[in-house]
């Protein structure tokens, strides 16, 4: 599991770039910490989150996502979020990099919240 830390601009309306890395047939969370323009926690109480990783462009990619992240709120006042894969999932992803984006929302807007590259490594032996 990693943590990554940002400030959250909604009128700048630029997502935040975090890269990240799975490896095959191993569960994957990463945290994201928000904080707002004035250095505190953003809280993100109500929003809801969505999040999709698709092979990057021009390296076999399709509008298909190849993974469908689970996004939850582990302390949505103090600005927490995560997403995750669990074993399964993982272990079904070709080696290769990817694009992901995170998406949330409160009422009808939406945010794109934070997004990058993934690299997945593939070849890691893992439990049936």
């Amino acid at each position: 599991m990693s943590t990554k830390n940002f400030t959250f601009d909604p009128e700048s309306g630029v997502p935040n770039a975090a890269d990240l890395v799975i490896y095959g047939g191993a569960n994957f969370k990463n945290t994201f910490n928000v904080d707002n323009t004035s250095n505190e926690n953003y809280d993100l109480t109500g929003w809801s989150g969505s999040a999709q990783m698709q092979k990057s462009a021009g390296i076999g990619a399709t509008d298909i996502p190849a993974a469908t992240f689970t996004v939850g709120f582990s302390s949505a006042y103090d600005g927490q979020f995560y997403i995750s894969l669990g074993s399964t999932q993982t272990r079904n992803l070709p080696a290769g990099r990817y694009e992901y984006n995170v998406l949330v929302s409160s009422g009808a807007t939406i945010y794109n919240i934070v997004n990058g590259n993934i690299l997945v490594h593939t070849g890691i032996a893992s439990a049936p």
